[in-house]
């Protein structure tokens, strides 16, 4: 194939600009090298096993949960407005392609004997396994580029609740990327290439690895229980349900002024590390479980009902009951959509499961989604005896990347790219 046929500099022409790896990219997203086209010889995609890239919103939010979780936030490197441009089409090229199960660049093997492989091959041989890409901007990221007067108001900076025990190395960062699979080993090998494709311009500033997802978005799907042994997000929006995203997920035309028009489409993001205190709720009795959440731990019903997913009656819990104090009802209508993982991170050092649930939840606006139901909660929550949050993020999540000529953030910079 020539160089022509491929929109792009080939990796051994490269060579000869003293730039070998270090500009992964392809022509279809604004230039770089051109990415693998899964010719023979290289992993190709597994239809029934992938979610399509382009659309109007980003796949990883109403798409149905998967497995596995790779969740990463990344500090930006670079001063250079268009070296950053440049890494999103990039970001951008290397996603559309890992999604449908393709490698990086040239692949793992096969390239130049001498230089580091584009990619780095430990999905080789696996099928996409629902993996989706989810990106996502940070509010000190609006501190450069001259995007200031870009940021929307409805990403508001996270206030200190009462009972945070926050880690500054696991909170805050200027991107970041969701990686969500079935096959936790496609997941991490998403993300590691990213950060391979982005190095010197991004760094990964925290990471995390999730498993055993907590929340559904699939409607009749079997509830998934978090590491307390109960069942969590009931009533969580489903991907289904049209008119509910519209109303609680994805950000409007309407919703702000001109500086944000280009989230419309969109969502914000809450990413919260929750340690659970796993010893102390494993000795304390069912019956005060089940009050902590106002729900029995065998079905999932809420107080006085029989199944899951009766409506609850919320008197007939005690006051401080965690479903009690988080239900729209008692919340002015407040509702957000869910994609937790439950994590184990080893120990301590002190023979304490370092566990928890690295809580993601999705909204119109952090100002009357998350901010005020946590406050709420913070406060007065039975449950906050048996967990702290140790980890904080909030991100602008822009709407999708539309066809193969888009890229992530385009609308953002669409006035300075």
């Amino acid at each position: 194939m020539t160089e022509n046929e491929r929109g792009g500099p080939s990796r051994r022409a490269l060579i000869g600009w003293g730039g070998a790896g270090l500009a992964i990219g392809a022509a279809a997203a604004g230039g770089g090298v051109a990415l693998s086209d899964g010719s023979p010889g290289r992993a190709s995609a597994a239809p029934d096993h992938a979610v399509a890239f382009h659309g109007t919103h980003q796949a990883g939010i109403a798409t149905p949960v998967q497995d596995r979780l790779h969740f990463a936030a990344f500090d930006v490197k670079t001063e250079d407005r268009a070296e950053f441009v440049q890494l999103l089409k990039d970001w951008t090229a290397a996603a559309r392609l890992m999604t449908a199960g393709k490698p990086v660049g040239e692949g793992a093997y096969g390239g130049l004997a001498e230089a580091p492989p584009d990619d780095t091959g430990e999905a080789l041989g696996l099928s996409p396994s629902r993996l989706t890409l989810t990106l996502g901007f940070g509010p000190s990221l609006f501190e450069r580029f001259g995007l200031a007067d870009r940021r929307p108001a409805a990403l508001a900076d996270l206030p200190r609740f009462p009972g945070d025990n926050l880690d500054a190395s696991r909170t805050g960062g200027d991107l970041c990327v969701q990686a969500c699979a079935d096959d936790p080993q496609v997941a991490v090998h998403a993300i590691r290439n990213l950060a391979r494709v982005g190095f010197g311009k991004a760094a990964v500033r925290w990471s995390q690895l999730g498993f055993g997802k907590t929340s559904s978005t699939t409607p009749d799907a079997q509830t998934p229980r978090n590491l307390m042994g109960f069942k969590d997000g009931t009533r969580n929006i489903a991907g289904t349900e049209t008119a509910r995203l519209d109303k609680h997920v994805w950000v409007s035309a309407s919703d702000g002024d001109a500086k944000s028009a280009w989230m419309t489409g969109g969502s914000f993001l809450v990413a919260r590390r929750i340690r659970m205190n796993i010893e102390t709720w494993d000795r304390t009795s069912l019956q005060e479980q089940e009050d902590v959440f106002g729900r029995d731990k065998g079905e999932g019903a809420p107080v006085g009902k029989a199944k899951e997913h009766d409506a609850p009656f919320l008197k007939a819990m005690k006051p401080d009951a965690h479903v009690r104090l988080a239900h729209p009802d008692s919340n002015g209508g407040i509702t957000i959509l869910r994609r937790g993982y439950s994590f184990t991170d080893g120990t301590d050092g002190l023979g304490r499961l370092d566990a928890g649930l690295f809580f993601l939840a999705y909204q119109r606006d952090v100002r009357e989604g998350f901010i005020p139901l946590q406050r709420r909660l913070s406060a007065h929550d039975a449950l906050n005896e048996y967990i702290q949050h140790v980890g904080s993020a909030v991100f602008a999540v822009p709407p999708g990347v539309r066809d193969s000529h888009d890229w992530w953030g385009r609308a953002l910079f669409s006035k300075e790219a």
